[in-house]
C-alpha cells in the first residue's frame, strides 16, 4: 500500500491498492460508519473503467481483471450490508447516539429514517443502494428495527447487485467504446454521477422544507 494513497479519490484507490483495494472500500461503505466519507459511486465507475481493455491506457496503468471484479463487488456489498444490519441488530439505537461528526450527523440519520419511513424496507434498501450516506446507514437501521435477517438478505441482494453491476458496466461500456480519448471526459462524468447520486436526497429536503414553510 503506498502511504501516498487518497482514500477519498477513486482513481488513487484503484490505481494504488488494486482489487483488495477497491473491494475493502466498498465493504466500509455498506457495512462501517466509516464509509460515509467514501466515494462508493465513482469508485465503482472508475473500477468499472480499469476492468476495460483500454484501462491501463485510460488511468495510466491502474487495470483489474473484469471477472473478479464484477463477481466480488455484488459479493461484498453484500457481505457489508449484512454486517451493518448485524451491528445494528446487536447495538440498537445507541450505535447513532453521538455527537456530529465531519461524515456522520444526527441530520443524516433522521434524513435515512425518512427514507424507511417513506418506500419501506424492501424498495428502500434497493434505492438506497444509489444514495451516498443513506446506503451506509440504513443496514445498521433495519437491523435496529429486527427486520428478519432472511429478508433482509433479499432486499440487499438485488440491491447489491443493481447497484455495483450498473456502475460496474457503465465505467467497462465506457473503457471499451471511447479508449484514449476517454481523459477529457473523465472528471465531468465523475461529477455527474456525484450530482445524480445526491439529487433525490437534496429534492427530499427540498420537500420537506417547502411543507415546513406552509405549515408556518
Amino acid at each position: 500500500m503506498s502511504f501516498a494513497t487518497n482514500l477519498f479519490d477513486a482513481h488513487s484507490i484503484v490505481g494504488d491498492l488494486g482489487l483488495i483495494g477497491v473491494l475493502a472500500i466498498i465493504f466500509a461503505e455498506t457495512g462501517l460508519l466509516v464509509g460515509l466519507a467514501f466515494p462508493g459511486d465513482s469508485l465503482l465507475f472508475i473500477a468499472g473503467i480499469a476492468a476495460s481493455n483500454a484501462g491501463a491506457e485510460i488511468l495510466g496503468g491502474a487495470s483489474l481483471d473484469p471477472v473478479s471484479i464484477f463477481i466480488g463487488a455484488p459479493l461484498i456489498a453484500i457481505i457489508g450490508s449484512q454486517f451493518g444490519h448485524f451491528i445494528g441488530g446487536k447495538f440498537g439505537r445507541k450505535l447513532f447516539d453521538r455527537p456530529n461528526g465531519r461524515f456522520f450527523t444526527q441530520a443524516r440519520v433522521a434524513q435515512t429514517e425518512r427514507w424507511l419511513s417513506k418506500y419501506g424496507v424492501g424498495k428502500a434498501l434497493i434505492l438506497a443502494r444509489f444514495i451516498p450516506f443513506v446506503r451506509t446507514l440504513i443496514n445498521p437501521m433495519v437491523g435496529i428495527i429486527a427486520y428478519p435477517a432472511r429478508k433482509f438478505f433479499l432486499w440487499n441482494a438485488i440491491g447489491a447487485v443493481l447497484w455495483t453491476q450498473l456502475i460496474l458496466g457503465a465505467g467497462y461500456i465506457l473503457g471499451e467504446r471511447i479508449s484514449g480519448s476517454i481523459d477529457k471526459y473523465l472528471l465531468p462524468i465523475i461529477a455527474l454521477i456525484v450530482l445524480v447520486s445526491v439529487l433525490p436526497v437534496a429534492l427530499e429536503v427540498l420537500k420537506e422544507w417547502r411543507s415546513k414553510k406552509d405549515l408556518s
